[in-house]
């Protein structure tokens, strides 16, 4: 069973460790290491820092048996896009492997949802993967729509990724 709470100033060493699992696990085996490890600097202990203390962003954290097993982080528009009014983006929606299919994906999706609201939000947008059908099904059934395709930079590896966006 998963607990969910918000995200403290003092996660941010498990934040990074569980964001740089996450990757490494789902697209670790896609990557030269040298471009999986620039990456990765995105989880730096130092960059959760100042996400976590920047109120334009919101995390909410999935902890079972005293780890982090899930989160999701909301902020502001980042993606190569024009938005439509006033949007949100789902920056980051992990959940580790041993808790798929059990809801905590559901449950995360939900509180994505009413956080995009809660900021005004009319649309909220994410990108995914292009092979990761997983997600992109999961996305879907959510009512999320492909935008377009853009540049996702893993190191100096450039992949295709999917704009989604959905209407709030």
């Amino acid at each position: 069973m998963i607990h969910f709470r918000d995200a403290q100033a003092d996660d941010a060493p498990a934040l990074a460790r569980l964001g740089a699992r996450s990757f490494f696990e789902t697209f670790g085996h896609l990557y030269d290491p040298a471009d999986l490890a620039l990456f990765l600097q995105n989880h730096a202990v130092a960059e959760w820092r100042r996400q976590l203390a920047d109120p334009g962003y919101t995390t909410r954290v999935g902890e079972a048996d005293g780890q982090f097993a899930a989160y999701a982080k909301v902020g502001p528009p980042s993606l190569p896009f024009q938005p439509r009014g006033a949007c949100a983006e789902l920056r980051q929606f992990y959940v580790l492997k041993p808790w798929h299919g059990t809801g905590a994906a559901e449950k995360l999706m939900d509180w994505v949802l009413d956080e995009a609201r809660r900021r005004g939000a009319e649309h909220l947008y994410l990108s995914v993967f292009t092979d990761n059908h997983r997600a992109r099904r999961f996305y879907a059934r959510y009512g999320f729509v492909e935008e377009g395709p853009y540049k996702f930079m893993v190191g100096n590896h450039a992949d295709e990724d999917i704009v989604m966006r959905l209407n709030l």
